[in-house]
């Protein structure tokens, strides 16, 4: 009897140990697959995030293209409707599209220099109505360039601000001081101004003691609109005082293409300034596939050809 109640307490306790395990081994089971789950799903969020960036890019653009094809069909149905042309058209008169800008020139000037400035005026910088002109019919779009007093908004500020809005043909670098010390920094920041604002083939730095004939230069620069990334000038290298100097365009007159001037207005934060603007300038192509173009009209030497002439040989006419 013992033997016998002894065997059924024996198959009792390992039957509910199996009953045990198999519950215990589907608990673990299905913690498994929940588990499993949520890495899954895990996984999923963050591929969908992966790609959404991307996507929410797009869909930002598209959005953003929609709309001005939206608000272009409304002008051009309103434009039909009062019997108008749209707003591109009737800006040119009937007449060809306004010609693509072929070169920006930048002007280098400073304070008290306002002789050396009527002098270009009256020898070879449009004023008033022509200088639009000159950008509608030649592609060429020419302002004096000017930072700030360190003083700012003392009467150095006021008579340059005087001057601009009697004439309207300077760059005001709002940012940068005008000093002599500061010429590099301010020749980047007129390629970073004028990159941003204007989208032209070239970009010409030109200081205010150089008489430019606009018909050459634009010869000059037309002949190598095939080139994406050129820098155009004077080119000197070799020693001073026993320094070895890279290649770089003389400072009096020198030309960039879109493509650089773009990669000075990127990379603004980065690139050095040394005390002369030339030597800076051509420090922020080395390295770079840059094609150098050594232009004998940009010398001193064959300024008498009539491309460039120092104005400084010239009467000046007292302001």
């Amino acid at each position: 009897m013992r033997s016998r109640g002894s065997q059924n307490r024996l198959s009792g306790n390992s039957f509910g140990s199996r009953v045990s395990a198999l519950i215990f081994t589907m608990i673990a089971t299905m913690a498994t697959i929940y588990v499993a789950g949520r890495l899954w799903q895990d996984a999923q969020s963050r591929g969908h995030s992966a790609v959404s960036v991307d996507d929410t890019l797009k869909i930002i653009t598209c959005r953003e293209q929609q709309k001005k094809l939206s608000a272009l069909e409304m002008e051009l149905s309103a434009a039909r409707k009062e019997g108008f042309v749209p707003k591109q058209l009737s800006a040119n008169d009937g007449k060809q599209p306004t010609k693509k800008i072929l070169s920006v020139i930048g002007i280098m000037t400073t304070f008290g220099r306002k002789k050396n400035r009527d002098a270009i005026r009256k020898a070879w910088m449009p004023s008033g109505a022509s200088i639009k002109n000159l950008a509608e019919q030649k592609g060429i779009i020419v302002r004096f360039v000017i930072g700030r007093s360190a003083n700012r908004g003392d009467s150095l500020d006021k008579e340059i601000e005087k001057e601009n809005s009697q004439t309207n043909d300077f760059i005001i670098l709002d940012d940068q001081v005008e000093a002599v010390e500061e010429n590099a920094k301010k020749t980047k920041s007129f390629f970073i101004y004028a990159v941003d604002k204007w989208d032209a083939e070239f970009y010409a730095k030109v200081n205010d003691d150089v008489y430019v004939n606009l018909d050459a230069l634009g010869g000059v620069l037309t002949s190598h609109l095939d080139k994406t990334r050129v820098y155009i000038g004077c080119m000197k290298s070799g020693e001073v005082f026993s320094e070895p100097y890279f290649r770089h365009a003389s400072g009096e007159v020198y030309v960039i293409s879109k493509a650089l001037a773009q990669f000075i207005s990127i990379n603004r934060f980065i690139l050095r300034t040394y005390a002369h603007d030339d030597v800076s300038t051509g420090s922020w192509f080395i390295g770079l596939d840059v094609m150098h173009i050594d232009e004998n009209k940009f010398c001193c030497s064959s300024w008498s050809s009539g491309l460039f002439l120092s104005i400084l040989s010239q009467p000046h006419t007292h302001a």
